[in-house]
């Protein structure tokens, strides 16, 4: 069992924080389907995007998720703080702090992976959001800048002394994005390096992958993210497989609409029936084509222009696939 601060995880298996993925009704699939732990999409510290629909929802947390953890981007230590304020008084239980995130947009401002340039910086914006709340304060990094600048352990060793409660690593620099394989020393090392949980990310998307990853880096926990796009369940599954030491069951395309309709039906509840229309898109071609189903399949479902016809299409394909396996 892992605890961040005093809060203790159902299991160390938690859906790392995506934008754009993470909204409320996906959270509301993985926690009910076994994550330890589901943290909330990146929001801004910038008071003038607090109020803006998009700053909006990814702060809406609803009930009966487990811990509320925000997560919160920013490059003004005074700014992060007073936005970690704002979100403990309004329910957060875990404020996490991104430094992280590769995406121009956020590093142009100075924040998400391009705060690991500057590691003054860095000390300044979590010692002073510790020192603002009482609650736990977490911070996502990765390895370093860049290969030539990977310096994700003193990163760590700043973080621990600051006071954060863990740190999760994803384990490529900011200059590979998402691209090439994940470097797993440089998390071992900071493991090895503080007495804060740390949890490991990046391409863990089975139990053999999970179990390698906490072998190799005696890491505490594990952050699963675009794995998970189009299954949910995965963090639970991977929990549940590796509490028991088998492998995880593989799901049916059957269970897999069944998962993808209660979803969607939640997709268009929660933005409106045409409002979700492209947001059910990107969810279910991920759950489609991760059963298997035909790229004709998913392309004539992409065809479809409102909620109505895409709870149809599934329930039809549903029906279609279960009579022809019952034949």
């Amino acid at each position: 069992m892992v605890s961040i601060g005093p809060i203790a995880l159902r299991n160390s298996i938690v859906l790392a924080p995506m934008a754009g993925v993470t909204d409320l009704p996906f959270r509301e699939q993985a926690w009910a389907l076994g994550a330890g732990l589901v943290v909330g999409e990146m929001t801004s510290a910038d008071p003038r995007l607090w109020h803006t629909e998009v700053s909006l929802r990814r702060r809406d947390h609803g009930v009966e998720l487990g811990p509320r953890v925000v997560q919160i981007a920013g490059a003004e230590p005074g700014q992060v703080a007073t936005a970690a304020v704002r979100e403990v008084a309004a329910g957060a239980d875990i404020i996490d702090i991104n430094m992280g995130c590769p995406a121009k947009k956020v590093c142009s401002k100075a924040a998400g992976s391009s705060l690991l340039k500057d590691e003054p910086l860095v000390e300044r914006i979590l010692r002073t959001t510790v020192r603002a709340v009482s609650v736990p304060v977490t911070v996502k990094i990765r390895t370093g800048w860049s290969p030539a600048a990977r310096n994700g352990v003193r990163i760590a060793r700043i973080a621990a002394a600051a006071g954060v409660a863990s740190i999760a690593v994803h384990g490529r620099t900011r200059a590979c994005r998402f691209v090439g394989n994940v470097e797993y020393d440089t998390i071992a090392a900071i493991k090895d390096a503080v007495d804060v949980p740390v949890f490991a990310n990046g391409d863990i998307n089975d139990v053999e992958s999970a179990r390698r990853v906490l072998d190799y880096t005696k890491a505490d926990g594990l952050l699963i993210g675009r794995a998970a796009l189009g299954a949910p369940w995965l963090p639970g599954d991977v929990a549940r497989a590796l509490a028991s030491g088998e492998q995880i069951v593989h799901r049916s395309a059957a269970d897999v609409l069944s998962i993808a309709a209660r979803h969607t039906a939640r997709m268009h509840e929660y933005y409106g029936p045409d409002r979700s229309v492209g947001v059910v898109r990107k969810h279910v071609k991920a759950y489609l084509a991760g059963a298997g189903f035909e790229h004709a399949t998913v392309a004539n479902f992409n065809r479809l222009d409102n909620g109505s016809a895409q709870r149809d299409f599934l329930a039809q394909l549903a029906e279609t696939f279960i009579a022809r396996h019952a034949a």
